[in-house]
């Protein structure tokens, strides 16, 4: 695998969950890290804990402004850019018979879209570096859960962008993956005001059963498979699976 030690690594939602595991990951391989993150308090606390090689930008991804604003960080605080994961997303649950047109243009535009302009905007630095693109997908697309149709339908969409960009960007030395994690614990659906953050624990440990390994995953597993997804010089058109098996269908 390429050394992640020196190169420079741009995170969306960086201030907790998957984005700061990532974030925290990196850092310690040797990177330079830059995260972003809506929540200042929390970006700004994950960038200090880490240290000097990881640097904090407050914003939106889905802002125009704070796009250019983050990649213009990491270009600066490590030198370039080498590795961009688009993390960074929302949670919509909510049955069919009940969306609006402006719940779906915000979910879109959270989990699809705001990603595919970072994307753009960092295509100039990715090119110099010869670098990569970090999807993060969901077993939603492999799994289907009654209710939760508009994430679903946002990953799905990730999914396939990730093989179209990974075609397109080839020929220019970028590579282009996805993982799609299983049941992790996160504050997505907390943010989203499905669950309190006791209502969430006790849903995902109740999962536990449905992975054929028995437990649900960890955001620093996850990590390892951004790692793995990012720095592998000959894997790019991939969604990697770090599920613990939840995608294989187990229903005990």
């Amino acid at each position: 695998m390429i050394s992640v030690a020196g190169t420079s690594i741009a995170i969306t939602g960086g201030g907790s969950g998957i984005g700061e595991a990532t974030a925290r990951h990196f850092a310690a391989a040797g990177a330079r890290v830059t995260i972003m993150g809506r929540r200042a308090d929390k970006v700004n606390e994950v960038a200090a804990s880490i240290g000097a090689s990881c640097c904090s930008v407050v914003g939106d991804v889905c802002e125009p402004e704070d796009r250019a604003r983050l990649i213009a960080a990491a270009v600066k605080h490590g030198g370039g850019l080498h590795t961009l994961v688009n993390n960074a997303g929302n949670m919509l649950r909510k049955p069919i018979g009940s969306w609006t047109s402006d719940d779906l243009a915000s979910i879109f535009s959270s989990n699809v879209t705001a990603a595919m302009l970072l994307t753009q905007e960092a295509l100039t630095h990715l090119d110099a570096s010869h670098g990569a693109v970090i999807f993060v997908s969901s077993v939603y697309t492999v799994r289907a859960y009654p209710g939760a149709a508009p994430y679903a339908a946002t990953k799905g969409a990730i999914e396939t962008l990730v093989k179209v960009l990974a075609a397109e960007l080839g020929p220019r030395h970028i590579r282009v993956n996805a993982v799609r994690p299983g049941a992790v614990l996160t504050e997505i659906n907390q943010r989203a005001g499905v669950f309190s953050d006791e209502q969430a624990a006790a849903r995902l440990a109740g999962m536990a059963n449905h992975h054929a390994l028995g437990r649900i995953g960890t955001s620093e597993e996850v990590a390892e498979a951004i790692h793995f997804a990012a720095y592998s010089p000959w894997v790019t058109g991939t969604v990697v699976d770090i599920d613990g098996g939840l995608g294989l269908g187990i229903t005990v």
